[in-house]
């Protein structure tokens, strides 16, 4: 397989062989392997096959190989002339 497009958590993913990604958190533990089954478009070398809107035939599998966290953001609400802050920090 030359390159896949997956659907991953409401997002699409050009997939390679032996490349490593940075998906959103799936509730799965380390190691384990997963099977990708929304499948969009498949590439193997030059022989294109395009779902209508996913491949049945075709399944991706993957490893999970680490759990990251982004960034917290700060949320901050302020309403003038009230005395009203509220701080709240969120992470994905």
């Amino acid at each position: 397989m030359k390159y896949a497009i997956v659907e991953i958590s409401g997002r699409q993913f050009w997939i390679e062989t032996g490349k490593y990604y940075d998906l959103n958190r799936i509730p799965t533990e380390l190691g384990k392997e997963i099977t990708l089954n929304r499948v969009l478009l498949v590439n193997n070398d030059g022989e294109l096959l395009i779902g209508k809107p996913y491949l049945d035939s075709v399944k991706v599998k993957g490893k999970i190989l680490e759990h990251l966290r982004g960034r917290k953001t700060i949320v901050y609400k302020m309403r003038p002339k009230k005395k009203t802050r509220k701080k709240q920090g969120h992470r994905q």
